[in-house]
């Protein structure tokens, strides 16, 4: 049995998702990966980043693998970032984040700026995507980035982007220093989670380390 089919990935989900919109990104990584595949739900408007973590590290202590993955969208990336500052993880791997805003969210500053915006994003994202500026990628883990460019979505009612976007998230809203690799694709930021071409080089990183392996 190879690494890759010994492996596990889990899929932490962004704002507003329930966790089943990443189903067919997961049997992509299965089948043509041979990844385990394991889903974290959680309340994304209503619980704190602590209560989030550590739901997190009960799901993977729970896990029996050599090597666990994770793969966050959205939201979920910051997630995977404060987890994995606050706790060790025992099993190496590898972390992709897909239209992670790393750098902020204009979008969530825009809709901050009315009450019902900021009860609408609740404690988490007021307080990960208000403030401009990326923290260092400085985990032990590679980290492989995936940034969509095709501005199709919400956030395009709310304000016009000075530079390329997946019609949520900017491209350099993606941005973190200290990540391994990089990658633009011309998906919507939540299609790139039905992009066949985002799950394989999601995968590609995932197994291999570098993104067009």
């Amino acid at each position: 049995m190879s690494g890759a089919e010994s492996a596990a990935v889990v899929y932490v989900h962004g704002l507003w998702m329930p966790g089943f919109e990443g189903a067919l990104l997961r049997r992509r990584l299965r089948t043509q990966r041979r990844f385990r595949t394991y889903g974290y739900g959680y309340h994304s408007v209503r619980d704190p980043m602590p209560a989030l973590i550590a739901g997190l590290r009960q799901l993977i202590a729970r896990i029996d693998a050599p090597q666990v993955h994770l793969l966050g969208h959205s939201l979920g990336g910051l997630v995977v970032l404060r987890f994995l500052q606050r706790y060790a993880m025992a099993q190496p791997g590898r972390v992709v984040f897909l239209g992670t805003p790393c750098a902020g969210s204009s979008v969530a500053r825009r809709l901050a700026r009315w009450k019902v915006g900021q009860k609408m994003l609740g404690p988490v994202a007021c307080e990960e995507l208000l403030q401009a500026g990326s923290p260092r990628w400085d985990q032990p883990r590679e980290l492989g980035i995936i940034a969509g460019t095709r501005p199709i979505g919400l956030g395009q009612l709310l304000l016009t982007f000075p530079d390329a976007n997946d019609g949520t998230v900017a491209v350099s809203e993606t941005e973190l220093p200290g990540a391994n690799d990089r990658l633009c694709l011309p998906v919507t930021h939540s299609g790139m989670l039905l992009s066949a071409r985002v799950a394989q080089e999601a995968g590609s990183f995932l197994e291999h380390g570098r993104f067009g392996a």
